[in-house]
């Protein structure tokens, strides 16, 4: 059945590099976005095939695969499945016809992605593929991987914080704004842990003594950066044109309760 225009206007994507970047970074924007009525959207665009030192590329692929399944049921968002392997997501042609080809399917009013800086280029690359995909969205001239025609309508690309809060030369990132998503915390902490291989991966290769707790940190550091919320999502928003016809906000716009922007 087609999408109704209420249904395709309602729609928010998120696209980011590896299974467990939503749930740090993005999956409380999205929990609020589903509780006002939006469909949401999950795409990790890497397999996460390298973060194991135990297993092989084949055998995490399907660890993974599950774990962020189950972590998109939790959140109550439809699963689009990965594309590339970790640090195999460059900026290629090849890549981009089949995220845009999603991107055309989903329909979205809303892209939530990385930041475009952020510490490794997964991150960042992700960031370009996913502006470029929403950019080509009505360019019929542009053929995507399978064939998906193009679509028309305004949609606002957010970009969430970098990890570590600074791009790789150090330097402090500020977000645009702020979305409180402390009423869909427990929810969003739930879904992290779906990816229940992670904890060994990171304890090994990042020292982190808990993965839940280290998202836990971040939330409440943006949180303070927001001089308003204990927990916070922090967003820049992409210039809109190209996008959208005008300067338009639609965070803002339907999560106004939970919005607050960085004073200047």
């Amino acid at each position: 059945m087609a999408q109704t225009a209420a249904s395709q206007a309602k729609s928010a994507f998120a696209i980011a590099a590896h299974p467990d970047d939503i749930e740090f970074y993005m999956a409380g924007t999205l929990l609020l976005l589903k509780q006002k009525g939006w469909n949401i959207h999950y795409m990790t665009f890497s397999s996460g095939s390298c973060g194991s030192t135990r297993f092989s590329a084949a055998t995490v692929r399907k660890i993974r695969r599950k774990e962020s399944k189950a972590a998109a049921k939790l959140l109550g968002a439809t699963y689009h499945g990965s594309i590339a392997d970790d640090l195999e997501i460059l900026y290629d042609l090849s890549l981009l016809r089949k995220l845009a080809a999603t991107v055309r399917k989903v329909k979205p009013r809303i892209v939530l992605t990385h930041s475009p800086q952020d510490y490794m280029e997964d991150h960042t690359n992700t960031c370009r593929l996913a502006v470029t995909a929403a950019f080509a969205r009505g360019m019929p001239n542009f053929k995507t991987t399978p064939r998906q025609p193009a679509v028309q309508g305004d949609v606002a690309v957010y970009h969430a914080m970098p990890h570590g809060l600074r791009d790789s030369l150090r330097q402090p990132i500020l977000p645009d704004c702020f979305i409180d998503p402390a009423s869909v915390h427990p929810a969003k902490r739930e879904a992290l842990a779906a990816h229940r291989s992670q904890k060994e991966w990171l304890d090994a290769s990042q020292c982190m003594d808990s993965y839940l707790n280290t998202m836990d940190a971040l939330s409440l550091e943006v949180g303070r950066m927001s001089g308003r919320f204990e927990h916070a999502e922090g967003w820049r928003r992409h210039l809109h044109l190209g996008f959208s016809a005008t300067d338009d906000d639609p965070l803002r716009e339907e999560l106004k309760e939970n919005y607050s922007c960085r004073e200047s």
